[in-house]
């Protein structure tokens, strides 16, 4: 795969690099008709052929990700060919991913992943200037419920 993208030195984002290999998804309609969606297939074939059977291989032996995307897509479409290009698509990204990078596979890292949102900071404070200008400290924090970023609107800025 290094062999057919260069190192991936000429593609500056993922999308790029999928559109490459031909993974890139095209809408086949015309006015009112609708018809189905598919790749293009316009990109170098060899990297598709290359990540076949690596596609079967994540699903059969249940490596995280890879697994749920395929059962997800299987269950969504009934079309097993379908899923496992979604596989393909995947595994292009993190192959690029880890190269960019210069990181080894951890099929763990989904769910070590933090979101960094654990305490929160006030994003800017509108109030007279000067040194003795002070944050307001009793913000009230929301719970997950309430928002998805974890944070009340009073904790993104306060108002003096």
């Amino acid at each position: 795969m290094v062999v057919e993208t260069g190192g991936f030195e000429l593609f500056e984002n993922q999308k790029q690099l999928v559109s490459y290999a031909g993974y890139d998804v095209v809408e086949n309609q015309s006015g009112l008709r609708v018809g189905k969606t598919k790749i293009s297939k316009k990109g170098n074939n060899h990297i598709r052929r290359i990540l076949f059977l690596p596609a079967f291989n994540v699903v059969k032996y249940n490596v995280t990700p890879f697994r749920q995307l395929y059962e997800r897509v299987y269950d969504k479409t009934k079309v097993k060919m379908k899923a496992y290009v979604a596989v393909q698509r995947k595994l292009l990204c993190m192959v690029y991913a880890m190269w960019k990078n210069d990181t080894a596979f951890d099929p763990e890292f989904i769910t070590k992943k933090t979101s960094g949102n654990h305490e929160p900071k006030l994003l800017f404070s509108v109030g007279p200037a000067g040194p003795e200008t002070k944050v307001a400290t009793d913000n009230v924090v929301a719970t997950l419920d309430e928002l998805p970023c974890n944070q009340s609107p009073e904790v993104l800025f306060s108002v003096q």
